[in-house]
C-alpha cells in the first residue's frame, strides 16, 4: 500500500482558518525621518486546545475584521512605537525593513498573481519607506514577478547600498525618472508607491512631486483601456496627510494599501478595494501600552486582509491558466503511476492537504451528494479512505456501491477524476489504521454518531470528555464496529490540466482486456 497523508485526521475534511494567534502575536512597526520601517516577524502561539476557546476566538476574529474595530495610530503614537522597538526591544533598522518589504510583497501576491500582473514598477523614496520598497522588489522577483525600480534620490548609507547591490545581483533593472513615460499604463501592471511614510512633513520635492502626479493622472490615461496598472501604496499613500488623509485631493489613490504595524488614521479615508495589514509582530507590552486591537494572521502568512473583500461580479471571475502541455506520449501507461507522479508534484509544491478529495455518491433515491474526505492510501487495487459506516455516504454506498473521486490541485492547474465500484477494506486493515491515529482522533470517531441530528455541540464535548477520562490510563481504545475503510477500484481516470483560452488538456484512461490482460487505453477529450 502506498500510504498518503497524515494519520492524525478523520476522513472528513473541514477547511478552517487558523485563528490560534493571540493579539500579542500581531504586528508592529518602526519608522525614521522620511519613511516607514516596519517590524513584523513570524510568531507562533500556544495551541488553544479547548473547543470553547476556539469558538470564542473565532467570534473575536470576525468582530476584529471590521475596520471600525481595528486600532489606528496617530503620527505621534507611530513614532513612539518606533522608539520602543528600536530602543528597549532591541530591533535593528535592517531587520525591520526586511520584514516590512516581505509583508508588502506577500500582500501583493495575495491579490495580483504574477501570471496576469507580472511587470512591477517600485518607486522608492529616500527614506525607510523607500527601503521597504527595495526589499519588496527583491521578494517580488523571487515570487515570479518582473520588478523594475525607480530610486531617484539614493542615500549612501551602507544599508541602502546593500539593498541596491542585492537587486543588481538579480539583474533587476533600475530606471531613472527620465526613463519613465508620461503614461505608465502601457509599461507596467503594478505600480508600488514606496515614496513617503508617516514621518514625512511638508510638500514633496522634485522629482517626487512629478512621480506622484504621474500616478494620480494614471486613471485619466487608462480610461479607454480594459486593463490598467494597479497602484499599491506602502503604509501611507504619497501626498496624504498621515492623520487627515488626502486633504488636497492631489494625493495618490491606490487600489491597495498595505498598512504596517497598525493602520494610521488616514487609512480610515482609504476607499480602495484591498486593504492589508503587513507583518505579525507586536510585543504584549506595546499591545497593552497602546491598547491595540489588531486581527490575527491566518496560518504562517505575513499579511492579513482588513475588512471584507470587495464585491465583484461572480460571472467575471476567471483565470487564464498557463501550464505545460499534457501530451499522450508523455504520460505513464498506467494511470496509477501517473496519479502518483502528479501527487508527488503536489507534495513537492507544498500544497495544503494534497490528499483531500471530493467523494460523490448516489443512493437509491438517485440524488447525488458530495463531501471532502482524505485519501489514506493508494495502490494497484485502488484508493482508500476511512469513515463511519453509519454515515450518509456509507448508507448511499450500501445502496449503490459506485462512487467518484475528484482531486483538485489549484496552484498546479490540475485535477484528477476517478470512478469505480467501492467495497469495504478488510477489518484487520481498518483495525491497523485506527490504532495508528492519535488518541484524540480515535476518541472522536467513537464520540461522533456521524450524520445524526444532535441537540447541540455540548453533547460532543460531554461525550468526548467522558471517553477521554475513561481511557486516560493509556489502555487500548477499541475500534468501533461502525468505523472503517472503503476502497474504490478504478474503472476510469481522467487527468485534466488547465490551459490558456479554455483549451484545457483532458486525457482519459479506459480499461480494456487484451489477451486476457488489463491494459489502459488513453484518449483525449475536447475541453
Amino acid at each position: 500500500m502506498w500510504a498518503v497523508g497524515s494519520t492524525d485526521d478523520d476522513d472528513s475534511k473541514e477547511y478552517q482558518q487558523n485563528n490560534d494567534m493571540l493579539i500579542s502575536n500581531s504586528t508592529a512597526s518602526s519608522r525614521d525621518f522620511l519613511g516607514s520601517i516596519w517590524s513584523p516577524t513570524v510568531c507562533s502561539s500556544p495551541t488553544i486546545r479547548s473547543f470553547s476557546s476556539k469558538l470564542s476566538e473565532s467570534i473575536t476574529t470576525a468582530r476584529m475584521q471590521n475596520p471600525e474595530s481595528i486600532s489606528h495610530l496617530t503620527q505621534r503614537e507611530a513614532a513612539e512605537v518606533d522608539e520602543i522597538l528600536m530602543g528597549p526591544l532591541g530591533f535593528s533598522v535592517d531587520q525591520l525593513m526586511e520584514l516590512a518589504g516581505l509583508s508588502v510583497a506577500s500582500s501583493i501576491a495575495e491579490v495580483y498573481k504574477p501570471g496576469e500582473y507580472s511587470r512591477v514598477l517600485v518607486i522608492c523614496g529616500p527614506g525607510n519607506n523607500g527601503g521597504d520598497g527595495l526589499v519588496a522588489a527583491r521578494h517580488l522577483h523571487h515570487f515570479g514577478y518582473k520588478p523594475f525600480v525607480c530610486y531617484p534620490k539614493r542615500t549612501q548609507k551602507p544599508l541602502y547600498n546593500g539593498l541596491v547591490t542585492q537587486l543588481e545581483s538579480l539583474s533587476v533593472p533600475f530606471l531613472s525618472v527620465e526613463d519613465l513615460h508620461v503614461d505608465l499604463s502601457g509599461d507596467f501592471d503594478i505600480l508600488v508607491d514606496a515614496m513617503f511614510g508617516f514621518s514625512f512633513h511638508g510638500s514633496p520635492r522634485p522629482p517626487f512631486d512629478d512621480l506622484i502626479q504621474k500616478l494620480v493622472q494614471l486613471r485619466n490615461y487608462a480610461q479607454n483601456r480594459q486593463k490598467y496598472p494597479v497602484i499599491v501604496s506602502v503604509d501611507i499613500p504619497s501626498g496624504w496627510h498621515v492623520e487627515e488623509g488626502d486633504v488636497s485631493g492631489e494625493g495618490v489613490k491606490p487600489d491597495m494599501l498595505v498598512s504596517l504595524t497598525a493602520p494610521k488614521l488616514c487609512a480610515k479615508k482609504f476607499t480602495g478595494p484591498h486593504h492589508f495589514l503587513g507583518g505579525r509582530f507586536v510585543p504584549p507590552s506595546i499591545v497593552d501600552k497602546f491598547k491595540l486591537h489588531l486581527p490575527p494572521y491566518p496560518g504562517t502568512s505575513m499579511c492579513v486582509r482588513i475588512g471584507k473583500p470587495p464585491q465583484i461580479d461572480i460571472s467575471a471571475l476567471r483565470q487564464n491558466y498557463i501550464s505545460p502541455e499534457l501530451l499522450e506520449e508523455q504520460v505513464a501507461a498506467d494511470p496509477i503511476d501517473q496519479f502518483r507522479k502528479w501527487f508527488d508534484d503536489a507534495l513537492a509544491a507544498g500544497l495544503r492537504e494534497p490528499n483531500a478529495m471530493a467523494l460523490s455518491t448516489v443512493g437509491k433515491d438517485g440524488k447525488p451528494s458530495s463531501r471532502i474526505v482524505l485519501l489514506k492510501g493508494v495502490d494497484k487495487d485502488g484508493f482508500v479512505w476511512y469513515t463511519n459506516y453509519e454515515s450518509q455516504k456509507a448508507r448511499e454506498l450500501s445502496e449503490n456501491p459506485q462512487a467518484s473521486l475528484l482531486f483538485y490541485w489549484d496552484s498546479l492547474n490540475r485535477q484528477v477524476r476517478v470512478e469505480g465500484p467501492v467495497q469495504k477494506v478488510p477489518e484487520e486493515e481498518s483495525e491497523q489504521y485506527f490504532h495508528s491515529r492519535p488518541q484524540g482522533s480515535q476518541i472522536g470517531a467513537i464520540a461522533s454518531k456521524q450524520s445524526t441530528i444532535i441537540p447541540g455541540r455540548h453533547i460532543l464535548h460531554q461525550t468526548y470528555k467522558e471517553l477521554e477520562e475513561k481511557y486516560s490510563d493509556g489502555s487500548l481504545i477499541p475500534k468501533p464496529k461502525h468505523w472503517g475503510g472503503y476502497r474504490l477500484k478504478p474503472k476510469l481516470f481522467e487527468f485534466w490540466q488547465g490551459q490558456q483560452s479554455r483549451l484545457h488538456d483532458r486525457l482519459q484512461y479506459i480499461p480494456q482486456e487484451i489477451d486476457r490482460k488489463l491494459v489502459w487505453k488513453i484518449v483525449r477529450l475536447a475541453p
